[in-house]
């Protein structure tokens, strides 16, 4: 009788860690909730890891572009209805909504971007927060700029003054200076994600004003560098192959969510998802960031300055060389 239990009980162990290993095996549901058009490119990150996902086989996608703050709070229940796995999104502005959902939903993973919100970050068991850390690269880029300058005058053209911008600017101002300490900066923000021809009039004023180098943080500035036949540094995708930025572009500091989004559903397959703050997986050690390639401008930086990249480039890999985070809003400097 004993061993008719012990048997019983080996056989609905087993069969519960081959139902185990079959879940974990299949296919996951996931939404993608995304406030701009996926032309905007902070929001194409996470639809091209998303997609790649999908193209794998590993997840079934469905996604929401152009969903506006007072609509999202309704598109996230729905898709939290709908028997998703994992919803990757934005919180800008709903944030406090946007966990009163998760708590409605503990079943579900939420992996949410939601910089500078002051709600603490993650949330409860589920909720999980991003940002984008590209500050690193964003130094990089700072290095080469503050060598190609002739004039001193550097402009820089952003969206909002929130602290995922200035971290970037602060970092590209910070390598600037370390290589040449009378470098001045123009800065200029748009209140808007995404207005090109906004974007390139700021730019077309601070080339009115002196700056011979641009940095790029929003989609338009490309456009004035090449018209003024200056140089530009470009933010978060490659913006010298996508941004028709050939012969004008440096390099630009990438965002990569691809490990990010990984690490996410790997959890859920696993079950072993848990609220967390993905800050390091979009930094340079764990691959969420990167310098772009020099392309036609790799024989028009001075050979230093290569090397004093490469240099700090491994020095930050292997964590002798920390670019400090400051988030807090940058001025022109003249």
């Amino acid at each position: 009788m004993k061993i008719g239990r012990f048997s019983n009980l080996l056989i609905i162990t087993l069969c519960s860690f081959l139902l185990s290993g079959q879940v974990l095996a299949a296919k996951i549901k996931v939404a993608g909730i995304y406030t701009q058009p996926l032309q905007q490119k902070w929001d194409a990150r996470l639809h091209l890891a998303l997609q790649a996902q999908a193209d794998a086989g590993e997840i079934d996608y469905v996604y929401s572009e152009k969903v506006s703050n007072t609509d999202y709070v309704r598109v996230l229940r729905e898709y939290s209805e709908s028997g998703v796995h994992l919803v990757v999104g934005e919180a800008f502005g709903i944030s406090a909504e946007a966990r009163k959902v998760s708590d409605d939903y503990p079943e579900i993973a939420y992996l949410m971007g939601d910089p500078g919100s002051g709600y603490g970050g993650e949330h409860g068991s589920n909720f999980s927060v991003f940002d984008n850390y590209i500050h690193e690269p964003c130094y990089l880029m700072g290095v080469i700029a503050g060598g190609m300058t002739k004039s001193n005058k550097i402009g820089m053209v952003g969206g909002y003054p929130i602290g995922e911008v200035n971290r970037l600017f602060h970092a590209f101002m910070a390598g600037a200076r370390s290589v040449n300490p009378d470098v001045e900066f123009k800065v200029s923000f748009l209140g808007s994600w995404y207005d090109p021809p906004k974007a390139k009039e700021a730019a077309f004023a601070q080339i009115e004003a002196g700056v011979d180098v641009l940095y790029a943080e929003r989609a338009g500035v490309v456009d004035a560098a090449r018209e003024r036949n200056i140089i530009a540094f470009g933010n978060v995708n490659d913006m010298n192959k996508e941004e028709n930025g050939t012969g004008v572009v440096v390099t630009s500091a990438l965002w990569h969510m691809e490990n990010a989004i990984n690490h996410a559903i790997s959890g859920v397959k696993a079950g072993t998802y848990v609220a967390e703050d993905y800050k390091e997986w979009t930094m340079m050690q764990k691959g969420g960031a990167s310098l772009a390639p020099y392309y036609e401008f790799e024989d028009k930086i001075a050979a230093d300055v290569k090397a004093k990249v490469a240099a700090i480039s491994s020095d930050i890999m292997s964590g002798n060389f920390t670019v400090v985070v400051n988030d807090d809003e940058p001025k022109s400097t003249y």
